[in-house]
């Protein structure tokens, strides 16, 4: 059987409905994402955005039917929903790639903690989505995979290092998707492809099982069309883990309640948001100027609303960004200690993947991140970048304090998404992209990003949303308060077996 509704836009509270109300089986919504990942991702358009399709689902969709068949109740808060995971997480039996050709047959044996729960909290995992190499980029080139392509404008990047998952949720192939963060990663790609992306404060999601870039400032995170999907995502993903340290943090959320009740309760009227006026880009620039338009029209919306807007001034902003990333420092040592940890991925080092050239030729982060120390302690400046992150976060704390604000927002990067031309050609690379999203994940507080509308040219653009730390609950409130009222999102309009558009 096939399902008698269309697949597209389905949330999770609507697919659960249906299973409720005998309208569709998991099998049945599982076939139809397969079916429109054939027929839009392989073929058609050509997205190109799914690396890998579990060959197991279908059979994982019979056992969760049979068990709902048995009990008449869900087996849990993700009961038969679809997930897509980006590829830089170890799922057992389905191969991971990180993105780099050296690792493109690894299958690991076991599950990372964040897939085990859910799994546990009754999701199926559908496949895994295309990322760069080792995650090294705001954009989507990859040794193993090439170029993905935007769902809005198949000409595009959808953004990095999240790829995959942005462009597969965006174009309906799966119900939720799963990406990472360290310095956007979520975020950036959600902003290029009209989706929510949430990055929390690092540790309260396990890292266990997933590559690193920078381990303090990692997470994996939900990306979804809607804030209530990311609520009920976040639900299940965060909690303790006696295998990554990091998070003992979860002791910030003693008492929290859920984010799906969070979510729910969500508004922005009387809420003060600080508009971060640094962050947005030069006016005079045509490209940062669409962006601008669309965000200071969203800022509108939400004054009238009932936000009060206080425009916000760090001194010293763009030099704190520069300076406290870690990159360079700490990069190599911790990507080094994962695989040499999982010498079953079939290298052992990231060194020895850079000295053979086994990478996708435009990543001049990976180049960069290679070329740095073994030890980030022999760099002479790397306790100074450590202290000045702490400055950097009184300095921004102390702005949320003095003008009592719920949040700041800000524009999640200063351009919309680049053609493949301009990424390809060398127009902009990973060290010279104008992205905000550094901002929040070099504070390590937690963000998120809302559609806030499109350009003149139809190009998606994300409002980011950043609360301090541990205030996730606060801002995913928020979050659905800014999504109700800018009602941005929408999806692309894309046809299987049409010739690929290249608008």
């Amino acid at each position: 059987m096939s399902l008698s509704w269309n697949i597209e836009e389905a949330t999770i509270a609507s697919v659960h409905a249906a299973y409720r109300e005998g309208r569709a089986t998991v099998r049945e919504v599982v076939q139809a994402y397969l079916d429109r990942i054939e027929a839009l991702d392989a073929a058609g358009p050509g997205l190109n955005s799914v690396v890998t399709v579990s060959a197991t689902v279908l059979e994982e969709a019979d056992a969760l039917d049979l068990k709902y068949a048995a009990r008449g109740e869900l087996s849990g808060p993700l009961h038969g929903v679809p997930v897509l995971v980006k590829d830089q997480v170890a799922t057992g039996g389905l191969r991971t790639t990180y993105g780099n050709r050296c690792t493109a047959e690894h299958v690991p044996a076991e599950d990372a903690p964040a897939i085990a729960r859910l799994r546990a909290a009754g999701a199926v995992i559908l496949g895994k989505t295309t990322m760069p190499d080792f995650a090294t980029s705001w954009f989507s080139t990859s040794s193993v995979s090439g170029v993905t392509k935007n769902p809005y404008a198949l000409s595009r990047d959808p953004g990095g290092s999240s790829s995959g998952t942005g462009a597969a949720i965006a174009a309906n192939l799966a119900l939720v998707g799963i990406g990472e963060d360290t310095g956007g990663s979520i975020r950036l790609p959600a902003s290029f492809c009209n989706l929510v992306g949430v990055r929390v404060t690092p540790g309260l999601i396990s890292r266990q099982g997933m590559s690193p870039l920078v381990v303090p400032q990692d997470t994996a995170g939900p990306m979804t069309r809607t804030v209530a999907d990311a609520a009920a995502v976040l639900d299940v993903l965060v909690g303790f883990d006696p295998g990554d340290d990091y998070t003992a943090a979860v002791r910030h959320r003693r008492g929290a309640g859920s984010f799906v009740e969070a979510a729910a309760g969500g508004s922005v009227r009387g809420r003060r948001l600080g508009v971060l006026r640094g962050a947005f880009g030069d006016g005079a620039d045509p490209e940062a100027a669409a962006v601008n338009r669309v965000v200071e029209a969203a800022l509108e919306r939400l004054a009238a609303a009932g936000a009060e807007l206080v425009d916000v001034e760090v001194p010293g902003l763009m030099d704190y960004v520069g300076f406290t990333s870690l990159y360079f420092t700490r990069s190599r040592q911790d990507m080094n200690a994962f695989f040499a940890a999982h010498p079953e991925t079939g290298i052992s080092s990231v060194d020895e993947v850079r000295a053979r050239g086994d990478h996708d030729p435009h990543l001049d982060l990976f180049e960069g991140i290679t070329d740095g120390p073994e030890d980030p302690r022999t760099d002479p400046e790397y306790l100074d970048r450590v202290l000045a992150r702490e400055e950097f976060v009184r300095a921004v704390q102390g702005r949320f304090v003095e003008l009592d604000l719920d949040a700041m927002v800000l524009p999640d990067v200063q351009l919309a998404a680049p053609t493949h031309e301009d990424v390809l050609g060398g127009r902009w690379t990973c060290l010279t992209y104008p992205t905000n999203t550094v901002i929040a994940s070099q504070l390590h507080f937690p963000a998120a990003t809302v559609p806030a509308g499109f350009t003149d040219g139809d190009l998606p653009v994300g409002l980011e949303i950043m609360t301090s730390g541990f205030e996730e609950t606060e801002l995913l409130g928020l979050a659905r308060g800014v999504e109700e009222v800018l009602d941005a999102r929408r999806a692309p309009r894309l046809e299987a077996g049409a010739d690929p558009l290249t608008a």
